[in-house]
């Protein structure tokens, strides 16, 4: 073997692929969490209860809609039986993301939003209570994992942010969400950016 790289690549860990998907997730719901409270002040302490049945109550619609592949098969089973088995399928659903993460996503960025707007303040064009809350629930987000989640890859916290910001955001709010968030990264991780830009 010469030792040289073919451009193949490795399969991937389905483990790794599993917490990805479950940190992913979680970033999706602690953003549905941070934009109802950047609407309406609403106390941090109801929100984790209500992002989770939310998210429920939407996966349950979308196993109703679609019908799900996993409901027992017994004879004539009762509407109530449906129901129930929808919503045990949902609860699973949910918990395949990362509790801990969305948890900490929820109330770091609550406890620690003064902080992070300020940050932000820097490379906003205007201020932080005039953005979009779905942008700026995805800068919160975004802002937090690079000042609080150090194995949170920053490519990785800001990529998530703009993904965040292209599903439930405008139409531009992606690219907006990129650019302060990349200048963000130079001033919350200097040398990790130096590294990666070859300085």
């Amino acid at each position: 073997m010469s030792g040289k790289k073919t451009g193949a690549r490795a399969p991937r860990d389905p483990g790794h692929q599993q917490h990805i998907a479950a940190r992913r997730q979680a970033r999706a719901y602690a953003l549905q969490g941070l934009y109802r409270w950047l609407l309406n002040g609403q106390d941090p302490s109801t929100l984790l209860p209500e992002v989770r049945e939310f998210a429920l109550q939407s996966i349950i619609e979308r196993l109703s809609t679609q019908g799900s592949t996993e409901l027992s098969t017994a004879d004539e089973p009762s509407v109530e039986d449906v129901q129930a088995q929808i919503r045990r399928q949902a609860e699973v659903e949910f918990e395949t993301c990362d509790a801990v993460h969305l948890d900490a996503l929820l109330s770091g960025c609550i406890e620690t939003a003064p902080q992070l707007d300020e940050t932000l303040r820097r490379y906003v064009d205007r201020p932080t209570e005039q953005l979009s809350p779905v942008e700026h629930a995805a800068l919160l987000i975004g802002a937090y994992e690079l000042a609080h989640c150090v194995d949170v890859p920053y490519r990785v916290a800001i990529n998530e942010a703009v993904n965040l910001a292209k599903a439930f955001g405008g139409t531009d709010g992606h690219k907006y969400v990129n650019g302060v968030l990349d200048k963000a990264a130079a001033q919350l991780r200097p040398a990790e950016v130096a590294a990666a830009r070859g300085g």
